[in-house]
């Protein structure tokens, strides 16, 4: 058995794609698929899907190397949704041709991902989804609709949970499918937030044709191949690796050095408690990250999650209180639908409308709080009347 690559061998493999593929002569496309076939994408990953096997630890080895070389990355906040959701889930439960079809365009950002779940109807509740998939030969047939969709408009393919079962209860007649947003049937349109943009569609699903080929995991198996899609999901929205000062408490943290005149004593110690609360939720998701070198996530990444929109909403209405009235200037409510999420961009005036939505998107925070509850303190479960009821049956 080949022993997996330790820091030195990636550093001298990273260096040798560096110079087959210098970035500076090299396409941008090319270098990244040259870095995929390298096993230098997702080190942890095994080889031949973008990776080596390597521990999880050693990808900044690969990253530091890549960064000093001014090599491009993947514009990872734009296919967000297909590396922090999609590939966790199609590695874990695809086919081999399934992983061999979808990891190499999701990574190097040929194809984009967006996630088919939330319903009008099935929010919080995400298990009582509506959309309908009936068998029909080696093909489903999918009809419903779909909300909260974020990067629908741009999207290739979309993970998806739809019913194939309502004659069980709830959570077990659910199945998984990957489906492609270029197929007849599929219709997207915008929902115009409170920030003026569109990041977010609803999609609505008539008659979609989905080969039986692109399901993931088995049939009413759908729930639980969704948990690992939602326990990556708040990891990434989360945990993400931010260096410090980085994320919401940046902005304001600068707006604090360079204007001095706005400066009160109350607000002083107001931003230094954030200031405080962000390092630490920082590090938290640093340690996280080094717990996923040993397994899958876990409920951990909920509690960071919940961190996350608390820290934004705080220090966003921190730094609109900061401005004085400028914190009330909003600078362009043109309607435009962006190819990715910022949370951060743009002025003050959008990131606290923005930050707003980050207690209910991924998971809201109440439903957080009970995972936490359960799942990390060992708190009792919330009564459940809906347990053993057939899916057909529950009130709506």
């Amino acid at each position: 058995m080949t022993a997996a690559p330790d820091a030195a061998d990636l550093r001298r493999r990273t260096r040798e794609l560096l110079a087959a593929h210098p970035p500076a002569t090299t396409d941008r496309t090319d270098f990244l698929k040259a870095r995929f076939d390298a096993g230098l994408a997702w080190v942890h990953y095994p080889a031949g899907l973008g990776g080596l096997d390597a521990p999880r630890s050693l990808q900044p080895v690969v990253d530091a190397e890549l960064a000093a070389a001014n090599a491009p990355d993947n514009d990872p906040r734009r296919i967000g949704i297909g590396l922090g959701m999609a590939a966790p889930t199609i590695l874990g439960f695809g086919t081999d041709e399934q992983k061999q079809r979808f990891l190499r365009p999701l990574w190097v950002g040929e194809e984009v991902w967006c996630q088919l779940f939330s319903e009008p109807g099935a929010g919080s509740d995400l298990a009582a989804l509506g959309t309908r998939a009936v068998r029909d030969g080696e093909d489903w047939v999918v009809d419903g609709q779909k909300v909260w969709t974020s990067s629908a408009h741009v999207a290739r393919w979309a993970i998806l949970i739809a019913r194939t079962d309502p004659d069980v209860p709830k959570h077990r007649g659910i199945s998984y499918f990957i489906c492609d947003m270029t197929d007849p049937g599929v219709e997207v349109r915008p929902l115009r937030q409170i920030t003026g943009e569109a990041e977010f569609n609803e999609v609505f699903l008539t008659g979609v044709r989905i080969p039986d080929s692109r399901r993931l995991g088995a049939v009413g198996e759908g729930w639980k191949v969704a948990q690992t899609t939602l326990m990556n999901e708040r990891v990434s929205i989360g945990g993400s690796r931010i260096p410090r000062e980085g994320g919401m408490i940046g902005p304001i943290a600068a707006t604090w050095r360079d204007r001095p005149e706005l400066r009160t004593h109350d607000l002083h110690q107001r931003l230094l408690t954030l200031w405080v609360e962000a390092e630490v939720a920082r590090l938290a998701g640093e340690r996280l990250r080094q717990q996923l070198v040993a397994g899958q996530p876990g409920p951990e990444g909920s509690g960071m999650k919940l961190a996350f929109a608390r820290l934004n909403q705080e220090i966003s209405g921190l730094e609109v209180e900061l401005l004085g009235d400028d914190g009330l200037l909003y600078s362009d409510w043109t309607m435009r639908r962006p190819d990715h999420v910022d949370f951060t961009g743009r002025d003050a005036g959008y990131r606290y409308l923005r930050s707003k939505g980050n207690s209910i998107e991924g998971g809201t925070s109440e439903v957080l709080l009970n995972i936490v509850a359960e799942r990390v303190l060992g708190l009792p479960a919330e009564p459940r009347n809906d347990k053993d009821v057939a899916w057909k049956d529950l009130s709506r």
